[in-house]
């Protein structure tokens, strides 16, 4: 896990970094329709899986946005390097476990890895990985709900300043496939301007009509 440390005194939001932070609860969230008509083609017509192919276009997207890469650590700013998954990871008795999904360009580099995390905490009982740091966005799965809203579980005596995200069932809709997309970030280290390049980028790169293979 690699990051600088922002400078706070010299950052434009420092005024609204400190006004957020006091707050008991920074998180901010929107929910939104994505277009996933595209991207859900690709994934089948090459006999991938759609999860790890939206997975892997949410972690560029977030790791392109460089406010996703901020993290709270103690009174200070950091910037990582680049972010991981840590994704609920569904199991055959009806539980989940919590999965730590490491980020690659290549989307050929990602999917191999992932698939053996996935078979790893498939195989398990335990919920949480070993090893995780705060350099990861929080994902969720719904495949069963078109939701148009969503909550989080809280622990408020855990620090925490990492985006969460939610994916839920796909719908037909006008002869396209809509995901809905849900998005919770900490307002002490972004604002709705930095959520709207996040689900822009997003939404641009499930339009693309290539499987990311090759690194950028």
């Amino acid at each position: 896990m690699s990051y600088t440390e922002l400078n706070i005194d010299t950052w434009e939001r420092k005024a609204h970094y400190h006004f957020f932070k006091a707050y008991e609860e920074p998180f901010f969230g929107v929910s939104v329709d994505i277009d996933c008509t595209n991207a859900y083609t690709i994934a089948k017509s090459n006999g991938i899986s759609f999860f790890l192919f939206y997975l892997h276009k949410a972690l560029t997207a977030a790791n392109i946005v460089e406010a996703f890469r901020y993290r709270i650590m103690n009174d200070s700013v950091v910037i990582h390097d680049n972010v991981n998954a840590a994704s609920t990871i569904n199991r055959p008795n009806g539980t989940f476990g919590f999965s730590n999904i490491e980020y690659k360009d290549s989307f050929e580099e990602f999917e191999k890895q992932a698939r053996d995390e996935i078979e790893q905490v498939r195989k398990g009982n335990d919920l949480l990985p070993s090893g995780a740091g705060d350099n990861v966005i929080h994902f969720s799965a719904l495949p069963w709900i078109k939701f148009t809203s969503v909550t989080h579980a809280r622990n408020f005596s855990f620090a925490d300043s990492c985006p969460k995200i939610s994916i839920g069932k796909i719908t037909d809709v006008g002869g396209k496939k809509i995901m809905p997309f849900s998005v919770h970030v900490h307002h002490a280290l972004m604002d709705g301007y930095h959520l709207g390049l996040f689900i822009d980028e997003f939404q641009q790169l499930m339009n693309q009509g290539h499987l990311p293979l090759q690194s950028r």
